[in-house]
């Protein structure tokens, strides 16, 4: 089945420079994290601290970006912060970044490391089309709260990622949903993105590459497709 990723024309209006970068790989090998899964987030977070040079994640200017679109559906960025603040801040912490597993560890090293949310998502729960749209409140979310299975929904206009079973991740990349997050047994996947202005599709583009590159070294054979920005 072909991926079909779609962003709606509610979301292009509410946040013109958003563009998104999809790596689409089958025929992967995950397991837990390893000695090179958290090498990649050890040197990611060397590199988030040369970037930032002593400032908080949230003066970046892409971090920046994100926090204004975030405000503009109505989230309050300082409390359901983007994936990559959300990343960036914990890697700073003494807690340092959490191990999950070797694919998660690697484009949460690709995020940090470029200050850009990055997400995973097992195609083969995906169920029809992706689409990025602003939502009606009415959709489910499947997830886990108090340690139990649960479905929330978003808020009215909220961005959130969907197929054609249910919400996928709320407040576009702020929290992801149980049913296609990566688990160890994922073998194809798509990964995700996402860069609103000032990043640009080039410097979208290297971080795809790098993701790509890394993914080659860890399942060799794997089958693995750069699309273009959209």
């Amino acid at each position: 089945m072909t991926l079909t990723i779609a962003v709606s024309d509610e979301v292009r209006t509410l946040a013109p420079g958003f563009t998104h970068l999809a790596v689409e790989a089958h025929g992967l090998i995950n397991g837990p994290s390893d000695e090179d899964s958290s090498a990649l987030l050890d040197d990611a977070v060397r590199r988030l601290t040369e970037r930032l040079g002593g400032r908080a994640p949230h003066e970046d200017p892409h971090v920046a970006a994100w926090r204004e679109v975030y405000t503009a559906f109505g989230a309050k960025p300082s409390r359901t912060r983007n994936s990559a603040e959300a990343l960036a801040r914990r890697a700073l912490t003494d807690a340092g970044l959490p191990r999950i597993n070797r694919l998660v560890d690697l484009y949460n090293a690709i995020s940090v490391a470029h200050l850009i949310p990055v997400g995973g998502e097992d195609t083969d729960h995906i169920r029809g089309a992706m689409r990025l749209v602003r939502s009606t409140g009415q959709e489910p979310f499947p997830t886990v709260a108090g340690g139990e299975e649960a479905v929330e929904h978003p808020e009215p206009g909220e961005v959130v990622w969907r197929d054609d079973e249910a919400v996928t991740c709320r407040r576009w990349n702020w929290r992801q949903g149980t049913r296609t997050r990566l688990t160890e047994e994922s073998v194809n996947v798509v990964f995700l993105l996402e860069g609103l202005t000032p990043a640009t599709a080039a410097e979208l583009g290297a971080a795809a590459t790098e993701l790509a590159e890394s993914l080659e070294k860890i399942s060799p054979g794997a089958r693995i497709t750069l699309h273009d920005p959209a």
